[in-house]
């Protein structure tokens, strides 16, 4: 796994409205791992996401995803890396006026020639794959609970089988007892695809429960990664407190327990 990484950022730079967000990131994502992004509010986490989908500019620095550099990736040889990884936005960002099946077939209908019905089995096997209900195609989102629209994005996000996964803020939102269980979904799902899991999330149970790594961001760059033992004997003040406050022995409490 170590040498083998799907994501390789070098030296990036990217600035929002004059304000220098990631000065010098750099970090790999290895396949079959699920790595844990975390960093103080405002730090620039779902930045670095959004910059290596080709949503926000960068000033400078270098993004490899599969070996290739995207900016000299042709239109073709973009579109191909883009069927290759799945995206779960922190809200879900399900299509409002779409049904659940019309919101998971949309990526297939973008990249795929795939027949109507061929479409309607892939979105309720997704469907499945997720833990719900395949009467559950033919509702709205707006029909659904926060868990049940966290898991239809999921379903959408798997769509293409992707060999990537990008996950914002996953469990946010949720209950203790659905996070636990949305975590546990992510867990089953990378050991079965093998696929890389890059998870933006500031929830220390998930860290502590599915995460082979974690890369901390402080200051507009990487100041540690590695595995919990890391975090836990760095010296740094940012993960002291984060990993060694009242929550965080909460959170280490409850996986013990698990």
């Amino acid at each position: 796994m170590a040498n083998d990484p799907v994501i390789e950022v070098r030296d990036l730079i990217v600035e929002l409205k004059g304000n220098r967000v990631l000065n010098g990131v750099t970090l790999d994502v290895y396949r079959g791992e699920i790595l844990g992004f975390v960093g103080a509010s405002g730090a620039g986490k779902s930045v670095l996401t959004r910059t290596i989908l080709g949503l926000l500019p960068k000033q400078a620095g270098r993004i490899d995803v599969f070996g290739v550099n995207l900016d000299e990736a042709g239109e073709m040889q973009r579109q191909e890396i883009e069927r290759r990884w799945g995206i779960l936005f922190q809200q879900g960002a399900l299509f409002s006026s779409l049904t659940v099946g019309e919101n998971i077939e949309f990526p297939i209908r973008e990249y795929l020639d795939v027949s109507d019905r061929l479409m309607t089995e892939i979105a309720i096997t997704k469907l499945e794959m997720v833990g719900l209900k395949p009467d559950v195609y033919r509702k709205f989102p707006s029909e659904l609970s926060g868990g049940m629209i966290k898991r239809v994005a999921l379903a959408r996000a798997l769509a293409l089988d992707p060999e990537i996964l990008f996950l914002d803020e996953p469990t946010s939102g949720l209950d203790p007892i659905s996070a636990g269980d949305f975590d546990q979904l992510i867990l089953t799902l990378q050991q079965v695809s093998s696929m890389a899991v890059f998870m933006v999330t500031h929830d220390l149970d998930s860290l502590h429960t599915i995460c082979d790594r974690i890369a901390v961001l402080g200051d507009g760059k990487i100041i540690e990664a590695g595995t919990m033992d890391t975090m836990l004997a760095s010296q740094h003040p940012w993960l002291r407190a984060y990993f060694h406050g009242v929550r965080a022995r909460a959170g280490m409490q409850a996986a013990a327990r698990n």
